[in-house]
C-alpha cells in the first residue's frame, strides 16, 4: 500500500515507548500520509502534544470535550476519515479497554467509532505481556479482526530483557506498506449465512441440541462482510460475537430459523446454510419441569421442516450453498444432498476429527458444485476456509454468467 494521501490516526498511549511515536509520526508524514495524533492524558506525561503537532502539522487530540472545530464532532470526524488506525505504543491498559468496549477518553471513544482497519503495536513489561488477562484481551481483539504488530524482544526500559519492546518505526511502516487493500469482490451483494445449533424444547429446563459451535458460519459471515457484502447472520445459540458490520438475527429452534430465513430469502444473492439444524423435535412439550420417575422415559419426536430443501424448492436467482457434516461416505452423501435439494454447491466435512468439524478452530472441506466440481480445501483455520469457500462461490457465479 502506498501511504501517500492516506489518512492515518495514530493513537499514542502512556508508556515510555511514546518517544518512538514521535519518529513514527515524522516518518509517516515524510511518506505523504496525513497523520492525526490522538494521545491519552498519560501519554502527554511522556511527550508533549506540541511535539506531535509540529511533526504531523495537524492539531493533536487529548480531550474528548475539546472540540477544535465547532462544525464537527471531533471523535466521529476522525473515526470516519481514517484510512488506517494505528496504536503505537499500545499499553496493556489501552488493549484492555478496547477489548472490553470501554470508551472513557478521546482515544478509546474514537476507536469504538471507527470502521477503519486497526493496527495495534503493543509495548509493555515482559511479564505484563505474558499475563493471562492481556493474552485474553489480545485474543479477543484478534477474533474481531484487529491486526497486531508483534513487539520485539530485547532490553526494556524497566530493566528486564524479554518480549515487550515496541517495534521500530521503520518496521511498523513497512508492515503498513505491505498491507494489501481489502478485496471488495462482494460489494453490492446481499449474503445470508446461518450458523450454530438449534434447540428443540422439551420443558423449561431441557432441550435437544447438537455440538455445533457456530464458528464456521460466523467465519463465513465475517469474511463476506470484509469483502464488501451486506451480510445477515441468522444464528442459533452460541457464545460467539458477530462483527459489527454484520446484521445478526438470533433464533432458538429450527422453526425460528426457517421463519427468519424465509422472511429474508427473496432479497438475497447468496445464501450459505452452515447451521446444524435439528432434524427432529419433541411432539409434546411441557410448561413445567418434568419430574424424574422410576424406569425409562420415551419421548416421541417428529420431523422438523427441512430448511435447505425448502430453500432449494423456492430458489429463483439465489446462489444456494449447503453444508453436510458427515462421519462416513462424506462425498457420496454430499452429492446426494446437492442434487436432491437443488443446491448450487455444498461443503462437505467429516466431523469427529480433532482438526475439523464441530468446536474446532480449523476445518477441512470438500466443495462440490452442481457442475461436478470437486475441490478439496485442506486443513486451515475456519477463517481461512471461509475465504476459500467464497472464492469458489464467486468463481462459480462468474461461470454461470458466461
Amino acid at each position: 500500500m502506498n501511504l501517500a494521501g492516506k489518512t492515518i490516526c495514530l493513537g499514542v498511549s502512556g508508556g515510555i515507548a511514546a518517544y518512538k511515536a514521535c519518529a513514527l509520526t515524522s516518518k509517516l508524514t515524510q511518506k505523504g500520509a496525513d497523520v492525526h495524533v490522538i494521545m491519552t492524558k498519560h501519554a502527554a506525561e511522556f511527550v508533549t502534544p506540541l511535539t506531535f503537532q509540529a511533526l504531523s502539522r495537524n492539531p493533536v487530540y487529548i480531550d474528548t470535550f475539546d472540540e477544535k472545530h465547532p462544525e464537527k464532532i471531533a471523535h466521529i470526524d476522525l473515526a470516519d476519515k481514517a484510512d488506517i488506525f494505528l496504536l503505537a505504543p499500545a499499553t496493556a491498559n489501552l488493549i484492555g479497554k478496547l477489548a472490553n468496549g470501554i470508551a472513557d477518553d478521546m482515544l478509546t471513544t474514537t476507536l469504538l467509532a471507527t470502521e477503519a482497519p486497526v493496527y495495534i503495536a503493543p509495548a509493555m513489561n515482559v511479564h505484563m505481556y505474558a499475563h493471562p488477562a492481556v493474552i485474553r484481551n489480545m485474543q479477543q481483539l484478534d477474533d474481531w479482526g484487529y491486526h497486531f504488530i508483534e513487539p520485539e524482544a530485547g532490553y526494556l526500559a524497566c530493566g528486564y530483557v524479554g518480549k515487550g519492546r515496541l517495534e521500530e518505526p521503520e518496521s511498523i511502516i513497512r508492515i503498513l506498506e505491505e498491507r494489501k487493500e481489502p478485496i471488495r469482490d462482494l460489494a453490492g451483494k446481499r449474503v445470508l449465512v446461518t450458523a450454530g445449533p438449534t434447540q428443540e424444547t422439551i420443558d423449561p429446563v431441557r432441550f435437544f441440541t447438537n455440538h455445533s459451535s457456530g464458528k464456521m458460519g460466523y467465519a463465513l459471515a465475517e469474511a463476506a462482510a470484509r469483502r464488501g457484502a451486506d451480510v445477515t447472520l441468522v444464528s442459533g445459540p452460541t457464545q460467539l460475537t458477530a462483527p459489527r458490520s454484520v446484521k445478526r438475527v438470533d433464533i432458538a429452534s429450527a422453526q425460528d430459523m426457517l421463519d427468519q430465513v424465509l422472511a429474508r430469502y427473496e432479497e438475497q444473492d447468496i445464501v450459505i446454510k452452515a447451521a446444524a439444524v435439528a432434524d427432529y423435535r419433541p411432539v409434546q412439550t411441557f410448561d413445567s419441569k418434568m419430574k424424574k420417575k422410576d424406569g425409562n422415559l420415551s419421548i416421541e419426536l417428529e420431523r422438523t421442516t427441512d430448511i435447505l430443501q425448502t430453500l432449494g424448492q423456492r430458489k429463483q436467482h439465489q446462489y444456494l450453498v449447503g453444508f453436510a457434516a458427515e462421519t462416513d461416505n462424506a462425498i457420496e452423501y454430499g452429492k446426494g444432498k446437492l442434487e436432491r435439494k437443488r443446491l448450487d454447491a455444498i461443503c462437505v466435512n467429516t466431523v469427529g476429527k480433532a482438526d475439523s468439524g464441530f468446536q474446532s478452530d480449523t476445518n477441512e472441506v470438500i466443495y462440490l458444485n452442481k457442475e461436478g466440481k470437486e475441490q478439496h480445501l485442506p486443513t486451515e483455520t475456519k477463517k481461512q476456509i471461509a475465504h476459500r469457500i467464497l472464492d469458489e462461490i464467486l468463481e462459480d457465479m462468474e461461470a454461470d454468467r458466461k
